[in-house]
């Protein structure tokens, strides 16, 4: 999970720091609104992340336990015990692979789908308010 520190390169500018400032302080914001939305419905952050990213995976609507570890940045076994809350939550379910009997898909339930779509109704505005930091990374996406 951890990376070794980057080599620095090039000097930072006040304008580099006012910059990398407005967006912690932008994104910590956006977090603190995330993690009350998500508890006013009664789950936990990692338990939204977990939904967003299982529909949310390019070209289908689930995901593998090591997909979503990669997408939260967690281990593998963590993955497992957070899927295993979700899908006891009735949030998630669990479906073998027919390609590959070491995978598992997880799948959104009904009730999983409709609390994700009310949630991310509610984060999408927020979203948008980072607009300007993330123009260029889905610029790069997109190509």
């Amino acid at each position: 999970m951890t990376s070794k520190p980057r080599k620095v390169t090039g000097k930072m500018t006040r304008a580099d720091l006012q910059e990398l400032s407005e967006f912690r302080y932008r994104l910590r914001r956006f977090l603190r609104l995330s993690e009350e939305i998500v508890h006013a419905e009664g789950i936990t952050p990692l338990q939204y992340m977990l939904m967003l990213h299982t529909r949310a995976f390019p070209d289908r609507d689930w995901a593998t336990v090591g997909e979503i570890a990669e997408r939260l940045q967690a281990s593998s076994h963590g993955t497992v015990a957070l899927v295993t809350r979700c899908e006891a939550a009735g949030l998630v379910t669990r479906v073998p692979s027919a390609d590959d009997r070491r995978q598992v898909q997880v799948h959104l339930t009904h009730e999983g789908e409709q609390l994700l779509m009310r949630l991310a109704a509610l984060h999408k505005s927020e979203v948008q308010s980072f607009g300007w930091a993330f123009r260029e990374e889905k610029a790069s996406i997109g190509s």
